[in-house]
């Protein structure tokens, strides 16, 4: 897979702005606030149909405009194909090879590409959300039916929470426990595949970059040893109280452990960012091996605050990656870059190619 162009309209600070990306190497220099991180956000919605960087999609329009649009060309292997996202009047639509999809969840397999940037540490930092996120994605590319497994589960939780709300029976609650029970077993056997399958990858890379030996730990949402419709059964009077579902596969975490404790507590900052960094290389590492797949990988000013050991060390296991790299820095930041690499400067919206 690789990206090959994109164009934007009224997105962030750029009007209109155009890219063509090299399928090894690009870098988008520019001062700080000059929109290169923008151009990065615009790539991963194109893959994603969401920011990296805002929970809302109108924080992204252009100030004084009510739309934005993304298209982007891509190739995989021999065969070209095109992706189209627009947002007005707070609705998204997305396009995948010309026609329109139901869920943007179904760019998540035309284009996998992942992000890299100063907040990465949140995704040891914070609760589990993240880490969720970050592991559906991975099962999303070894999984083929998990896609519609996921949606299905979720279209259940959110009857069941309804119900919930309104003071169901039990009776009432009945069928949207089967629905979950059945859809939850599938995703917790999934992820714990993955979970096995990525684990020497995913410990591998980050020990690499922090220095630590580390673990992880998958805790699917509910009690081992009990079913999902066990575990619905036990919790219900629980649910009823609080009017929301308290177990099964949206509370379910991956556990990143040093030495046995929560990982959070133990490093600081700067290592954090690079245990993150790792769990994000060594996913891809895993899907290359496993799936061969050549995804997309966004670089948000990996030199920010990394020293020039931690950036030589990173940068070294990003470049053996063999993903596509498209990466922002501040000018003259990044140094010995692949003679091959395309490069931009950004100043006030505008992109224009480095000679």
């Amino acid at each position: 897979m690789t990206l090959r162009s994109i164009r934007l309209q009224s997105f962030r600070c750029f009007d209109i702005a155009e890219l063509e990306f090299d399928p090894q190497l690009t870098l988008i220099q520019g001062l700080n606030g000059s929109g290169k991180t923008s151009l990065l956000e615009a790539v991963f919605l194109v893959g994603r149909g969401r920011s990296f960087r805002s929970p809302r999609l109108d924080a992204v329009v252009r100030s004084g405009q009510t739309h934005f649009g993304v298209a982007a060309d891509l190739q995989d292997n021999t065969l070209p194909f095109s992706i189209r996202i627009e947002f007005s009047d707070g609705h998204t639509v997305g396009w995948l090879r010309g026609e329109r999809i139901g869920a943007l969840s179904e760019l998540t397999m035309a284009f996998p590409v992942q992000v890299i940037d100063p907040g990465v540490h949140k995704l040891i930092e914070e609760g589990p959300v993240r880490r969720r996120r970050f592991l559906d994605w991975g099962v999303f590319h070894v999984e083929p039916n998990y896609v519609e497994v996921w949606q299905r589960f979720h279209r259940a939780l959110r009857q069941r929470n309804a119900a919930l709300r309104q003071h169901a029976s039990a009776a009432d609650l009945e069928p949207w426990d089967e629905a979950l029970a059945s859809t939850a077993e599938s995703i917790d056997d999934a992820r714990r595949r993955y979970v096995d399958q990525s684990r020497l990858q995913l410990v591998a890379a980050s020990q690499d970059l922090v220095g630590l030996e580390m673990s992880i730990r998958y805790a699917r949402g509910w009690a081992s040893g009990q079913s999902m419709q066990e575990a619905l059964e036990r919790h219900r009077v629980i649910d009823s109280q609080r009017r929301t579902t308290s177990v099964g596969p949206q509370r379910a975490d991956l556990e990143i452990l040093i030495a046995g404790s929560e990982a959070k507590s133990v490093v600081s900052r700067g290592q954090q960012k690079l245990l993150a960094a790792g769990l994000i290389l060594g996913q891809l590492e895993s899907l290359t091996r496993t799936r061969s797949l050549r995804p997309t990988l966004l670089l948000d000013d990996p030199a920010a605050e990394l020293d020039a050991e931690a950036i030589g060390r990173f940068l070294s296991r990003v470049y053996q990656l063999g993903a596509q790299l498209v990466m922002t820095s501040l000018p003259g930041q990044i140094s010995g870059l692949p003679a091959q690499a395309r490069m931009f400067h950004v100043k006030h919206g505008r992109v224009e190619p480095v000679l």
